[in-house]
């Protein structure tokens, strides 16, 4: 009888132990923070940027940003675009603000073809990205098609790949209408001495219409630009069919898209 108790004890100890630790898991798991990504960015003779990245706000974005850059496709890239007072913008292989990432960069064995993002912000149906465009946050940088058709706003909203701009002063002209996904936490002096660099009209200002005084003279160089995910994995964006614009040109006319370039 005593033998009997003895196990019944035993038992009942085991399941309070069992319950004990199930819930302690709970618990920690349910209080458990989990601390955002943070990009390290090395800008070469400037110095360094840390930047938190927020994928509650922009999950897309985020993973997007984070696959490329530990890729290492942003190393050796330049800020090709300066507008004092306003922001700082580079990501483009190209280094003229036309290129864009392909799925090869973002995936071993990917194709070798652009690709684009959906836009995460309050225009684009996103309603619960808020961040405003002040001094510091990081953006997004999109096309805006809409020059040439105010129909073509889905195609403007969703034309996002690599490229990105950290504003240098508030515009709230901004909020609501590009992905604001980061905010720099370290750094912001090193961010207001790139703005400070010597810009031009970009070379082919009279042939294309551009002249905006914002092409850097000699470009920042991006030497390292990467992530640290504190162990999570935001895993692949979904990727989207870039616009073709010279297509829907041809369009407009009648022509046939078959012959462009002939």
């Amino acid at each position: 009888m005593k033998t009997k108790n003895i196990i019944w004890i035993i038992a009942l100890i085991l399941v309070i132990v069992l319950i004990a630790g199930l819930g302690y898991g709970y618990y920690k798991k349910a209080t458990m923070e989990v601390k955002n990504p943070i990009a390290t960015m090395e800008v070469e003779n400037f110095g360094t940027v840390k930047i938190e990245l927020y994928p509650e706000l922009a999950p897309q974005t985020v993973a997007n940003f984070v696959t490329l850059a530990n890729r290492g496709f942003y190393d050796g890239l330049t800020f090709h675009r300066i507008v004092k007072d306003f922001m700082i913008q580079g990501g483009d292989k190209e280094g003229t603000g036309q290129g864009s990432a392909k799925i090869a960069d973002l995936k071993e064995g990917g194709e070798d073809k652009a690709y684009t993002i959906k836009g995460e912000f309050i225009a684009n149906g996103t309603q619960n990205n808020k961040l405003k465009f002040e001094e510091g946050v990081m953006g997004m940088a999109r096309s805006d098609y809409t020059a040439y058709s105010p129909n073509l706003t889905e195609e403007s909203y969703n034309s996002g790949s690599s490229q990105f701009f950290i504003m240098t002063k508030a515009n709230t002209s901004l909020n609501g209408y590009y992905t604001a996904f980061g905010k720099v936490i370290e750094g912001l002096d090193i961010v207001h001495k790139l703005e400070e660099v010597e810009v031009k009209a970009p070379e082919n200002s009279e042939e294309s219409g551009n002249t905006e005084v914002s092409t850097p003279v000699n470009p920042p160089k991006i030497t390292s630009l990467k992530v640290e995910t504190n162990g999570v994995d935001y895993g692949l964006p979904e990727t989207l069919e870039p616009f073709d614009y010279m297509t829907w040109m041809y369009k407009q006319y009648g022509l046939d898209p078959s012959t462009l370039g002939q």
